[in-house]
């Protein structure tokens, strides 16, 4: 794992495909108020199945709240086709073909396969915020598949942060 990122600096670039064309690029999001991209483990995980069901039933007031919103794995074309097809995840985009590198680059953790339906490589969860200028907002990096914040309860911080002019926290280096 690289140096982990600090809040109210700018994240690493993040360029992906996206599950029934085109492609996710975090330097074009233009969301009023934060792009979330959440890094899944892949399409072997049932938790993340859980998981992504649950942020797409969300969805909406994430849109309404002023995000915009991508899910994000180290699966090929294939399986993430697959989760998209199988999960019913309606218009929740889902990237794939997350390199080693960019995994890195995000702080993520990484793991090997120890069960024969895990894929080889995959990251763990890691959920982000990242404000219209490119800057973290929030970080959620775990190393295990069910340590993962509550989507619902992220999102009913949204508007107290917005009024309150609410900073990003961490940034402190002593």
């Amino acid at each position: 794992m690289s140096e982990k990122l600090t809040p109210d600096t700018a994240v690493p670039g993040l360029k992906l495909p996206l599950v029934g064309g085109g492609t996710f690029d975090l330097s074009a999001e233009t969301p009023k108020n934060f792009t979330m991209v959440l890094f899944y483990r892949g399409y072997h995980c049932p938790v993340c199945k859980n998981y992504l069901q649950g942020l797409a039933a969300l969805l909406s007031g994430y849109e309404e709240a002023g995000f915009s919103v991508v899910a994000a794995s180290m699966n090929g074309p294939e399986l993430a086709e697959k989760a998209a097809a199988e999960w019913e995840l309606g218009s929740l985009r889902l990237a794939h073909s997350v390199s080693v590198d960019d995994a890195k680059n995000w702080g993520l953790w990484i793991s090997k396969a120890f069960k024969d339906v895990e894929a080889d490589i995959f990251t763990e969860p890691g959920l982000f915020w990242i404000r219209p200028d490119g800057k973290l907002y929030l970080a959620d990096i775990s190393n295990m598949p069910w340590a993962r914040p509550d989507l619902k309860n992220l999102l009913t911080k949204v508007d107290y942060a917005l009024a309150n002019d609410y900073p990003a926290r961490g940034t402190y280096a002593g």
